[in-house]
């Protein structure tokens, strides 16, 4: 059973290597990255990915979740573990909010003690023998990113997953998000359009809630040559299953959603199993 750590006093241990110490891992990170308006949608995605049924993701497959939005720390609300000493049996979770005496209070911090608690995160918690990492990010392109891509560097990061909406407002901020990720030499693995649509769960007819003005993520994947992982049609159970900490997938297992999720999560894996392959060949030649 993988533990999560206590609310006021997380499991630590010392280094043994700072950073070199992900070297061990399987997997290297996904980091997922987001533009202003998409952070709710991003954490909804980050559970889904991890609670993926048997067939996306094995027992076997041991996942790490990490939080690093210091200032707006949402995971353990929507993964369901306020108040709670365990996850799953094969996923670990550690997030600031833990370390707050209630979920309303500010953390008001300056960069250099956001990046210090990040390298915390990264070199002093005990994750254990890990297959996947899946770092939560805030929006924007600031401390919080340039830290987690220098201090995992080393372990050759797999790449970016970027979540938008359709509208233009969030594609500007996503080109950014690119224009970042071509900058620091992050792969990214794809881009995610949420709230795709509205699918009435009665005539099945779809509505654009959220007009696509300028041809929202696929035209701009186009424009970019930045692959669209898929599309997330607006769902409101979403949003009512992370208020209530549950699986999306498990409790709404035959909406357009989760097939939508299902088939965005296929393609994340078969990336990060195409780069793993890769990253053999050139150390052993």
């Amino acid at each position: 059973m993988w533990r999560r750590w206590p609310e006021v006093q997380p499991r630590l241990v010392p280094a043994a290597g700072k950073v070199q110490k992900w070297k061990r891992f399987r997997r290297t990170a996904l980091e997922p990255a987001v533009p202003r308006r998409g952070k709710g949608h991003l954490v909804r995605d980050a559970r889904t990915s991890v609670c993926a049924p048997p067939g996306l993701a094995p027992p076997p497959t041991r996942v790490a979740l990490l939080d690093i939005d210091i200032c707006g720390p949402s995971i353990p609300k929507m993964m369901g573990l306020e108040g709670e000493q365990y996850v799953e049996e094969n996923l670990g979770v550690m997030s600031v909010g833990f370390l707050l005496g209630s979920p309303d209070d500010a953390v008001i911090w300056r960069g250099p003690k956001k990046n210090g608690m990040i390298k915390q995160f990264l070199r002093d918690v005990d994750w254990g023998e890990i297959d996947y990492l899946i770092v939560d990010t805030p929006p924007g392109t600031s401390d919080e990113h340039l830290s987690i891509v220098q201090y995992l560097s080393a372990a050759h990061i797999d790449g970016a997953v970027i979540i938008t909406t359709p509208q233009e407002v969030s594609l500007q901020d996503v080109r950014k998000e690119i224009n970042f990720c071509h900058k620091v030499k992050l792969p990214i693995i794809g881009v995610v359009e949420n709230m795709s649509g509205f699918i009435c769960p009665k005539c099945k007819n779809e509505s654009q809630i959220f007009p696509p003005t300028t041809g929202g993520a696929e035209v701009m994947c186009q424009d970019l040559k930045v692959p669209l992982l898929g599309k997330v049609p607006l769902d409101p159970q979403i949003g009512k299953s992370c208020d209530n900490g549950q699986s999306f997938l498990t409790e709404v297992p035959d909406s357009p959603a989760t097939l939508a999720y299902r088939n965005i999560i296929q393609r994340i894996q078969d990336f990060c199993g195409l780069h793993s392959s890769k990253e053999e060949k050139l150390a052993s030649s």
